[in-house]
């Protein structure tokens, strides 16, 4: 079993074991938002086993914003940074602003995405060299959407969950395709 760790604002911060949220519970980092009905049992105590649980102190953001796939693409409104059009995750691709041949770096500042047809058109060329402007300059975010929390489509989400992490609408599948 897991459970749903929510940041103090009850937004889906990451999902842990069981095992974690109640040392977590027991070293006063969190309160119980909603329990499945098994019992965990020690000589002692007994107590249900947390489902949602809330931290009661604010995240640190002091690492930043990770730089991964999903999270460039969140940060790209998972729009092509040439055409604008926007697609599902597995139809972008990275695009380095500045070729790597040309000494460009894997970084934030230069890394967009872009869907296949536009990054075998810029080839291995700046976007001024071959002509195809950029919808906005690459940055290092300071924070993202809850979009970007992401749960492995392939585990079936406990139904205590479904208030938690779809209270903005439902989430849009296409944009999470692995094809």
């Amino acid at each position: 079993m897991r459970t749903l760790v929510l940041d103090q604002g009850y937004q889906p911060h990451r999902v842990v074991s069981w095992q974690r949220a109640v040392t977590m519970l027991f070293d006063d980092k969190v309160e119980v938002v909603e329990e499945y009905n098994e019992d965990i049992r020690s000589v002692t105590i007994t107590i249900k086993m947390p489902a949602v649980v809330r931290l009661l102190r604010a995240v640190r953001g002091s690492r930043g914003v990770k730089f991964s796939r999903m999270n460039v693409a969140t940060r790209d409104g998972f729009r092509c940074q040439y055409c604008n059009r926007q697609f599902p995750l597995s139809k972008l691709t990275y695009d380095h602003v500045v070729p790597r041949c040309q000494g460009g770096k894997t970084r934030w500042e230069n890394i967009v995405m872009a869907c296949r047809p536009c990054n075998g058109r810029k080839g291995h060329r700046s976007p001024a060299q071959a002509r195809m402007p950029l919808r906005k300059q690459p940055a290092k975010p300071k924070w993202l959407p809850v979009v970007a929390f992401r749960i492995d489509p392939s585990c079936t989400v406990p139904d205590l969950w479904a208030n938690w992490l779809y209270w903005h609408g439902t989430l849009d599948e296409e944009l999470y395709d692995r094809a």
